[in-house]
């Protein structure tokens, strides 16, 4: 893997709906050494947009737990529930330009539409309904973007080449939800670029809302990041972790104390690394210094897994 930008700006951005998991430390760890051994930089962004599933305390308890494993951040941390404005005057620019309208269509009906299929992950793919125009009487609930025909492609630093072609992953999306709220989509392209952010590395799980966010980009003029999608960590049957049973933080009664360090090298081994037997007793600290000087990102396996002592 070769590094594209002389200046790598990184980030993690955690929802704070629930406490870090043991996926979500291994997205932490990758991207801040992607980041720091590049001598870059790497902020932290919390998206707390979706107020109906925020965890009261959660925000707190993230940030509480990044520093005590020795995760810090530089600068301020951005709060996307302060960031309406900027999102708003994206949305506008869309819908001037032609590429938003606004659609009547609720979820159950797309599910009934017998031309809105289900893509490999099981999201809907909304068939256009409103496309054309809002059915007389039909109020807007939401706004979607107009996907176009060509695939958007890009190289995943560790997926490799990918394409896919948003008219069947996804169909026209929306950007703007029937609650009022700013849709993810949007939300993150406009604050990876008003935050510089020019390496974006998360799970695997997030890959195909890649192509989604470089459509929007295009749209917007805003510069294209590198992307890089590590593997996910898997419960012991295979499936997706649960936050609840898999939580790493302070809140969940971690003692980061005690099990910082060992939680630190076990990602590191997940994500393909071999960390020096010395590191066992040291501290976060001098784990993630032992890490920036030699990770290596051509270590990192394609394949999910379980995180050591994970079962």
């Amino acid at each position: 893997m070769t590094d594209q930008y002389p200046d790598i700006v990184g980030r993690f951005a955690p929802s704070p709906t629930g406490p870090l998991h043991l996926g979500s430390l291994v997205a932490a760890v990758g991207s801040y050494l992607l980041a720091k051994r590049a001598g870059g930089r790497w902020l932290l962004r919390m998206e707390d947009l979706d107020t109906p599933r925020l965890v009261p305390g959660m925000a707190d308890d993230i940030l509480r737990t990044l520093a005590g494993l020795g995760l810090d951040w530089d600068g301020e941390v951005l709060w996307q529930s302060r960031r309406g404005a900027a999102y708003q005057a994206a949305l506008e620019r869309l819908v001037a330009d032609g590429w938003c309208y606004p659609c009547g269509c609720s979820r159950a009906e797309i599910a009934r539409a017998g031309s809105a299929p289900h893509d490999g992950d099981g999201e809907l793919v909304y068939p256009g309904s409103c496309r054309d125009g809002l059915p007389a009487g039909r109020p807007a609930r939401a706004y979607r973007v107009r996907v176009g025909i060509e695939p958007v492609c890009f190289t995943d630093l560790l997926v490799g080449p990918t394409c896919y072609d948003l008219a069947t992953l996804c169909g026209d999306f929306v950007v703007k939800r029937a609650d009022g709220l700013f849709a993810y989509q949007l939300a993150v392209v406009v604050d990876d670029a008003a935050q510089g952010v020019n390496q974006v590395v998360r799970g695997a799980d997030l890959l195909s809302s890649t192509p989604r966010q470089i459509y929007l980009q295009r749209l917007l003029g805003l510069p294209t990041p590198c992307y890089a999608h590590l593997p996910l960590v898997t419960g012991p049957g295979g499936g997706k972790l649960s936050k609840r049973d898999n939580a790493v933080s302070l809140a969940a009664g971690c003692d980061l104390g005690r099990s910082g360090p060992g939680l630190l090298l076990a990602a590191l081994a997940f994500l393909g690394q071999c960390p020096d037997p010395a590191l066992a007793g040291a501290s976060p600290q001098d784990i993630l210094a032992w890490a920036t000087a030699h990770f290596d990102p051509a270590a990192i396996p394609c394949h999910d897994g379980l995180l050591a002592g994970n079962h």
